[in-house]
C-alpha cells in the first residue's frame, strides 16, 4: 500500500499514536493538506522502532499527506485541447 500511495503523490510524514496523532491530523488539514492515517507496516520500520510499536500495534498509525488540488486546478489539469 505505501508504494501505491507514494506513486499517487502521498508523502509519509510520521508514525505515531494518540494524542499526537489527532493533533498532527488537524495541523496538516489546517495547512491545506489531505491526510491519510494508515495501519503501521512493521516491515518498513527498523528493529528499534518495531520493538516499541509492537506493544501498541492498535494505537500507533502512519500519517501520509498530499496537497489538496483546488477545484480550479483540477479543472485546468483535466482540460484537453483536442
Amino acid at each position: 500500500m505505501p508504494e501505491e500511495l507514494e506513486k499517487k503523490g502521498w508523502i509519509k510524514r510520521t508514525t505515531i499514536g494518540e494524542p499526537r496523532l489527532s493533533e498532527i491530523d488537524e495541523l496538516y488539514k489546517s495547512l491545506g493538506y489531505e491526510v491519510r492515517v494508515e495501519p503501521v507496516r512493521f516491515d518498513e520500520l527498523d528493529d528499534d522502532c518495531r520493538r516499541c510499536y509492537e506493544e501498541y500495534v492498535d494505537d500507533v498509525k502512519t500519517v501520509y499527506v498530499t496537497k489538496k488540488v483546488s477545484r480550479t486546478a483540477s479543472n485546468f489539469l483535466s482540460y484537453s485541447s483536442d
